[in-house]
């Protein structure tokens, strides 16, 4: 079984129906319940194997930054696994973008941004190390190319994004020697929905679309016996 956060739009619901359409047993996070929902019938309809058995592709609504929230989600997890879904590997793609100039910007909305994309990130992945740690299972963070460098007009995203990455890279030598392995993603713009609710207003004739960046996701992460890959970065171009 497959956990992707973030599915209830752009990347997240683009790598949910590549994973439905391989055939993989899914289980679907997002904010928004009506989005997750309309997620959710696209990935039953991409994966007719399942037709009979719907247990096998669910969802459920979370807030990723509240602790009943994830504490919820956990229990899921161990519900699928009770039926037989293992849990396998986990694409968090949670997240929320804002922009503009420092001096311009809303301390709610600033708030709002650490809690979508660094408090969410730490519970999550805590509750996750807590109770799979022992497992083979990979951890999948995808960031942005913001957490590689700065940017004028993103000041709070990227400090959001470096943030995450610092939590990553550090969590990654936690694990050292378990099984659990935590891979950080990189993506270059995309033409998803996140642009216009950010706050910034950008041409993305040009960026990847959300199918494209999933192939490509989708396509690193399979391992070897001795090796797999623990950073990506997806330009577009």
């Amino acid at each position: 079984m497959i956990l992707i956060t973030g599915a209830s739009s752009g990347l997240g619901a683009a790598v949910a129906k590549q994973y439905a359409e391989q055939g993989h047993a899914l289980l679907l996070t997002g904010r928004s319940q009506e989005r997750l929902q309309k997620t959710l019938a696209s990935c039953r309809l991409a994966a007719p194997e399942f037709a009979d058995n719907n247990t096998c592709i669910q969802s459920l609504s979370c807030e990723l930054s509240q602790d009943e929230s994830v504490e919820q989600l956990i229990e899921k997890i161990h519900e699928m696994e009770a039926d037989g879904q293992m849990l396998a590997k986990v694409i968090h793609c949670a997240g929320s973008g804002y922009f503009g100039e420092l001096e311009k910007q809303q301390p709610q909305a600033i708030r709002e941004l650490i809690d979508n994309n660094v408090t969410s990130s730490i519970m999550l992945l805590q509750q996750l190390v807590m109770h799979f740690k022992h497992k083979p299972i990979k951890l999948v963070v995808v960031m942005s190319t913001a957490a590689l460098s700065g940017k004028a007009g993103e000041t709070t995203y990227c400090a959001a994004k470096w943030a995450v990455r610092g939590f990553v890279e550090s969590l990654r030598l936690e694990l050292k020697g378990l099984p659990m392995k935590l891979i950080a993603v990189y993506p270059g713009g995309m033409d998803t929905g996140f642009w216009p609710t950010s706050g910034k207003h950008v041409d993305t004739s040009s960026f990847m679309s959300a199918d494209e960046a999933a192939t490509m996701l989708i396509q690193a992460l399979p391992a070897t016996e001795h090796g797999y890959v623990a950073d990506l970065t997806i330009q577009r171009g």
